[in-house]
């Protein structure tokens, strides 16, 4: 598993690039080690697990909390309905320069150029431009920040929002542009932190989306305007309220959109297709076909968040959908947890014994 992690003084959000193995590996501490921090840490946590349509564990389901990278699973959903009904031409072409747009060094843990170096090492950038189906990959395989802000302006951002009503999602909060969101937290010439926070926690829900939405579109009409970001301005506060304000929604609800997605009978089957290519790549890895039909997964993180949602269905017809949140995390125990993921996801995907250890 590789992760990226945070640079000291500036604002992350990222996601860590799972890749799940076969469950023969050997065991380790992770699993316990992460059911164990959930148990000595609940007012933190949440999370919800459901095998077969049975709920077999459940804690703070239904608590708000930030998503960060995990909301890019609906950005994913709304680019596989359209690429398979045939909308645009996933296999098309897009320059480089404009998802340069949206790019803010130092803001996603390099996400954006390891996926760039990814890309140029597979030969896939032709005359500095790289298909649509691989943007979307960038965006759940690294959680490219760049790549879901131009996704979400070439979807449509209103036809990215009515997913939720689509999946009868009803506790989450605005979906907007993250990379956008950050320049509401520069800091005025003169202005204090304080003052600073004040105005932004005042703003409603509906405002803040809003103010989004048009410095998005200031930095895809103005090529000078990402130059006026200083992400050096930002404090841990403001961090901390940028990560606050994030899209948020509950396990329970994100499991409802996995179960969804794991079910394959919502869709149809062109749109499915497209959308095993985006979020279920974990099913290129040889060892995970010997026992998995399909999977799916997107996490992520800021420093203070992780979060991830997953679905998989067993070569024994097994069924398993799971959301797990946490927030409020100092940056040692983001680390760990990261580190501890991939353990925890096998051992409830592969371990019945292990998923009836999970009781709160």
């Amino acid at each position: 598993m590789a992760t990226n992690f945070l640079k000291q003084g500036f604002i992350i959000l990222l996601c860590a690039f799972f890749n799940l193995q076969s469950y023969s590996q050997s065991p380790t501490s992770g699993a316990d080690s992460i059911l164990n921090f959930i148990l000595q840490n609940k007012n933190r946590a949440s999370l919800y697990l459901r095998k077969n349509d049975f709920v077999i564990a459940k804690l703070n389901e239904d608590k708000m909390m930030p998503l960060a990278s995990t909301v890019k699973i609906i950005i994913a959903v709304e680019f596989a309905k359209q690429a398979g009904n045939k909308i645009f031409n996933e296999d098309g072409y897009i320059s480089l320069k404009e998802l340069d747009k949206y790019y803010l060094p130092n803001t996603d843990g390099d996400a954006h150029p390891h996926w760039l170096k990814y890309e140029r090492d597979l030969g896939h950038i032709k005359n500095d431009s790289v298909k649509m189906i691989d943007i979307a990959r960038g965006m759940i395989m690294f959680s490219s920040n760049a790549n879901s802000e131009y996704l979400m302006d070439t979807l449509g951002f209103d036809n990215v929002k009515t997913n939720l009503p689509l999946f009868a999602v009803t506790k989450h909060t605005a979906i907007f542009p993250l990379v956008s969101s950050l320049f509401i937290y520069q800091n005025p010439k003169d202005a204090k932190e304080s003052e600073i926070l004040k105005y932004i926690s005042k703003l409603t829900e509906e405002q803040y989306d809003k103010f989004t939405y048009f410095i998005h579109q200031q930095l895809k009409h103005d090529p000078n305007f990402k130059q006026k970001f200083r992400p050096q301005d930002l404090t841990i506060k403001m961090q901390k309220l940028w990560s606050d304000r994030l899209p948020a929604s509950t396990t329970k609800e994100y499991v409802q959109i996995c179960t969804i997605l794991n079910n394959r009978k919502y869709f149809d089957a062109n749109s499915y297709g497209v959308l095993a290519d985006v979020l279920e790549t974990v099913m290129e890895n040889p060892a995970n076909r010997t026992w998995l039909l399909h999977s799916g997964m997107k996490g992520g993180s800021t420093i203070f968040v992780l979060t991830k949602a997953l679905y998989a269905t067993l070569k024994d017809g097994t069924k398993i959908e799971m959301a797990y949140f946490f927030n409020d995390l100092t940056g040692l125990e983001n680390y760990k947890l990261q580190g501890w993921m991939n353990d925890f996801d096998l051992k409830v995907l592969s371990d019945d014994a292990f998923r009836k250890k999970i009781k709160f």
